[in-house]
């Protein structure tokens, strides 16, 4: 028997990626030029990241027409027209001009520049049809929330910003300055967003379709099936440990959902999970896929943008809040076992050592990818290389070795991956774009802090609602980057505020940093060198003039742990977007995993929120700890505390611990979590609770052991 052969044989459960996301047409001719399409975008892509010495703005306008042309053709403007004439000479007209506004920038962008920036017709045409063409085609994938954000946004400039009072005024733009910024500059549609899409986002995109057609998919599952078969709830994990392995690679959580959840799902169930559960666990474990290092869907990548530091060390300090979040859904997965008396799956008789014989080349590419960025190169490069990985180390299977035909259907399906996701994020550079004009995000910022109280739990709190209120109609990465612009200052001040002060109290502030504070106060120096209460320290802060404010932070905090508190800020707000996954009205991926266990998608996504408390969990470990960049005796107390902690979390909300609590354990287990994850405890106390949840943990073991006993014995 194959230990690679795993795929169950089609159900009625079954959904395939294309037709939950798209509704393709129905023309073999069509089809056959969309995947002609596709292998040119693709090789002109790798081109550019890897030989390429275009301009960037002409690359990100090619980048925009031609996932723009692929929209076009594979999403009808409405599905009811979907091979009609009429709508056929609607998208040929959409493809033909997203060519000519190439074909433009390239032949006419010097000649806007000779005359002074000043727009000729020409220029008002352009720029004005290919912002309605960016609108129309995220309607198309996305729905109507995206363009009408963008509307409000291009309006607030130059119409209606001067009409509002407050905070938000703004005197206005005019509509040439407008266009110009939005599509000439490197700010607008065109920017640092498109420039990540096309560079980052497109290589890794097609290194994921290449490693699941080499197999690497296939190999993920038995893997997973394998290390769970032995395990108490083994079919939950087969479902958190192949998300997890899968959603490193693929970085689309609905994508994770309908590939992993056809076979894991059924699984599940058929070992005694309840199917809403089962269909929780599956749309809990697919978000974890975003967070999980090395694609994370694009956070990463907009991360290092916005933060100025690495991907490489972007996706280190991810990895054990990562895993710290899989670890959360697999307390559930045990807790339910233990309640549903799920022991374990079926054993199908193939050791994990066969599993690794046959499919032990997979690892290579991943291993080619992490050794590259470890050893300096670029990630665009380090994917192109991974990628011929993939290729070669595809001819030692016997099964899916990549001949001419494999290479041309990964790539295509490289490029049909990306086209969705390149129209929205060329379309979100506008929303950025207007939020740097006007400076919304630092009102923004100031307003959250003020509204917040300057205290940072209520500040997260916020966030935490704005995500979910703009997860409603934004995805994922387009919510954390809208998020990121006008959240990130606030936060970042409020951390790097808390750890100041707590030098400030301390008395071990750095002597450099403390003659600032004779600005304000002389005779400070003696205070700050004894140390100070907590509201002491915030009163004298208080008295430093903002601009004054950074220079000290550097001075106190130094250059690196403050480059580490903004990727905490960053990447907190990264986690608090994906709730919008599993956290209804919306919730697709819940909604994916209901429509393969036939479960109602409302009620699935309640338990999917649940199932997925560690988004909530983990951010405030970064926030009041040092999760994000501590050392490495820090960390170690850190993760452990964390581990017990959210165990215990979930047996308190769930009333059960290897056996049913009563009122009185699972107090004292609520209390013990508190303990181990409140931040600024003493390790005593820490200590204790590890101690209490221990205890009780043996005492419920013991009980569930004697009830098995005495279940096999009547």
């Amino acid at each position: 028997m194959n230990a690679l052969s795993h795929s169950p044989t089609p159900t009625d459960n079954e959904i395939n990626l294309d037709d939950f996301e798209t509704k393709h047409r129905s023309s073999s001719r069509l089809n056959r030029f969309v995947f002609a399409i596709s292998i040119f975008l693709a090789v002109a892509h790798i081109y550019i990241n890897t030989i390429g010495t275009l301009p960037e703005l002409w690359v990100s306008a090619f980048h925009f027409a031609g996932f723009g042309t692929l929209c076009a053709l594979l999403i009808p403007a409405n599905p009811k027209w979907r091979d009609s004439k009429v709508a056929l000479i609607c998208d040929a007209l959409i493809v033909i001009a997203l060519v000519g506004m190439v074909l433009y920038i390239v032949f006419f962008e010097d000649a806007l520049y000779a005359r002074g920036v000043t727009f000729d017709t020409g220029d008002w045409i352009v720029s004005s049809i290919s912002i309605l063409l960016a609108l129309e085609l995220i309607r198309r994938t996305s729905g109507w929330f995206i363009p009408l954000l963008i509307i409000v946004a291009l309006t607030y400039v130059v119409l209606w910003g001067k009409w509002i009072g407050g905070a938000f005024s703004f005197p206005g733009l005019s509509v040439e300055t407008l266009l110009y910024r939005s599509f000439f500059s490197t700010d607008g549609m065109f920017g640092s967003i498109s420039r990540i899409s096309w560079s980052f986002v497109f290589m890794f995109i097609l290194f994921g379709a290449f490693l699941v057609k080499s197999g690497a998919g296939d190999f993920i599952i038995a893997l997973s099936r394998t290390l769970a078969s032995k395990m108490i709830g083994g079919p939950g994990f087969v479902a958190v440990l192949g998300s997890g392995l899968m959603g490193s690679v693929s970085g689309s959580s609905v994508a994770n959902t309908v590939s992993t959840g056809v076979i894991t799902i059924p699984l599940m169930r058929k070992a005694g999970f309840p199917a809403r559960f089962a269909a929780g666990i599956e749309a809990a474990a697919s978000t974890g896929g975003q967070l999980m290092p090395p694609v994370m869907g694009a956070g990463a990548f907009i991360m290092a943008s916005y933060t100025q530091v690495s991907y490489v060390t972007i996706i280190s300090v991810a990895a054990i809040p990562a895993l710290l979040y899989f670890l959360s859904v697999g307390f559930f997965v045990r807790v339910e076992a233990k309640r549903s008396k799920v022991i374990a799956t079926e054993d199908n008789g193939i050791s994990i050592t066969q599993v690794l014989k046959e499919g032990w080349h997979h690892i290579v590419p991943l291993a080619v990818l992490v050794t590259l960025l470890i050893q300096g190169f670029t990630p665009t490069y380090a994917a192109g290389l991974s990628v011929l990985a993939v290729i070669v180390s595809s001819w030692l299977s016997k099964e899916h070795r990549m001949g001419p035909t494999a290479i041309l259907d990964a790539m295509a399906q490289g490029a049909k991956n990306m086209s969705t996701t390149a129209v929205l994020l060329v379309g979100i550079g506008l929303v950025v774009n207007v939020i740097s004009t006007t400076g919304v995000g630092n009102t923004f910022s100031l307003l959250i802090t003020d509204w917040a109280g300057g205290s940072l739990f209520f500040t997260i709190l916020l966030v935490a609602i704005a995500s979910l209120i703009l997860g409603m109609g934004l995805p994922v990465t387009a919510s954390y980057i809208v998020l990121g612009t006008l959240s990130a200052p606030a936060l970042f001040n409020l951390i790097a505020e808390s750890q100041l002060l707590e030098m400030m109290a301390s008395g071990t502030l750095p002597q450099a940093a403390s003659a600032v504070f004779m600005l304000a106060d002389p005779s400070a120096l003696t205070a700050l060198a004894q140390g100070m209460s907590m509201d002491q320290a915030a009163a004298l802060l208080a008295q430093i003039p903002g601009d004054f404010k950074s220079m000290l932070m550097n001075q106190a905090l130094g250059a690196e742990s403050v480059a580490m508190i903004l990727v905490t800020a960053h990447m907190i707000i990264f986690w608090l977007s994906q709730d919008s996954n599993v956290t209804p009205p919306v919730c697709l991926t819940a909604f994916a995993a209901a429509a393969i266990a036939k479960t109602p998608p409302m009620r699935t996504g309640v338990t999917a929120w649940k199932l997925a408390k560690g988004l909530y969990i983990v951010p405030l470990l970064m926030a009041y700890t040092p999760l994000i960049g501590g050392d490495a005796e820090t960390l170690l107390r850190l993760t452990i505390f964390a581990i017990f902690g959210m165990y215990a979390l979930v047996a308190a909300m769930e009333g059960y611990l290897e056996d049913k609590l009563s009122i009185l354990p699972r107090l004292l287990v609520l209390i013990a979590s508190g303990m181990m994850l409140w931040p600024k405890l003493d390790l005593w106390i820490q200590l204790i609770g590890l101690a209490i949840f221990l205890v009780i943990f043996v005492i419920g073991h013991k009980k569930y052991s004697n009830t098995v006993q005495a279940t096999s014995a009547a």
